[in-house]
């Protein structure tokens, strides 16, 4: 977050005033920022008239008031839809929509060869974070290094901003990737409380020691990054890859005791399987990145 004085309160213009659309709109007009809005459905636009914004009719209307314009909707071809026929000239356009890299990369080009500078963001927040500068929440940013220096105090009223290359697929790589690693946590989070619910084990009394564990865990991030940027699995190995496969025994048993499926288990333990049978039980699991890469043994 920035103090607005920073930011000389310029102009901007909104596209998107869904949830999280409102919350940005609400924390630049918050901090002195005129703002112009357009979505999809009037009313929801309508509704930031009372906070101060300017409500566009359309989409190219809201694009020729302001030379910084946030793209907030649903996907890429929302974005595409929203932004036909509206005259990119000279705009600064920043996509927070939620996309692929690929969709990112596509987009930049689209909007250069329209005139326009452009940032793609992948927002690392839910809404009620947003404009709350101690909630942690920050947004990436990747694409043209200028639009971003021009307006990273902007860009910083909402939430922290983490710029994270000129390749415009980084930010939303680096957002996807980090969901990602999110949602395997919580399959095993999940997986945990179904071990624990047929038993009287309270899961308020349970969660205390589950948070500690992971977060004891969360050091093997950084040991899994240099063995990765050194290529050498086999580095500072504490409990070897043929050791856990051979654990991973009692984990299934207690599942199938417990009653409990482990389909959100066995997937991994495939991969860990697989590389053990490639010869390679005494470097640890890192190695599995190895069958995850499907170009692995092409030409590609």
């Amino acid at each position: 977050m920035t103090d607005t004085a920073t930011s000389s309160r310029i102009p901007l213009t909104v596209l998107g005033t869904g949830a999280m659309g409102t919350a940005l709109v609400r924390a630049w007009l918050a901090a002195g920022h005129p703002v112009t809005v357009w979505n999809r459905t009037p009313a929801r636009a309508r509704a930031l008239a009372a906070d101060g914004a300017t409500v566009a009719a359309s989409a190219a209307e809201a694009v020729a008031a302001n030379r910084l314009v946030i793209v907030c909707l649903l996907d890429d071809a929302s974005v595409g839809e929203a932004l036909d026929g509206a005259d990119l000239t000279g705009r600064d356009l920043v996509d927070l929509t939620t996309g692929t890299p690929a969709e990112g990369r596509a987009r930049a080009a689209w909007a250069t060869a329209r005139g326009a500078r452009f940032l793609d963001g992948g927002i690392m927040a839910v809404p009620p974070m947003i404009g709350d500068a101690g909630s942690g929440g920050y947004v990436f940013y990747s694409g043209s290094p200028d639009l971003f220096e021009e307006h990273r105090d902007t860009l910083a009223v909402p939430a922290g901003t983490r710029f994270v290359g000129a390749d415009a697929g980084f930010a939303a790589l680096h957002d996807v990737a980090l969901l990602s690693a999110m949602t395997g946590m919580f399959a095993g989070v999940m997986h945990a409380f179904a071990l624990i619910r047929p038993e009287d084990i309270a899961p308020k009394d349970f969660a205390p020691l589950l948070v500690g564990w992971l977060g004891a865990m969360t050091g093997v991030i950084h040991k899994a990054a240099d063995q990765l940027q050194s290529g050498d699995y086999g580095k500072d190995v504490v409990s070897n890859l043929a050791m856990q496969v051979a654990g991973n025994a009692t984990l299934l048993r207690t599942a199938e005791e417990q009653g409990v499926s482990a389909e959100l288990l066995t997937p991994y333990m495939a991969l860990m399987e697989r590389r053990l049978a490639e010869g390679n039980g005494e470097e640890d699991t890192t190695g599995v990145v190895e069958l995850l890469d499907v170009r692995r043994g092409t030409d590609a």
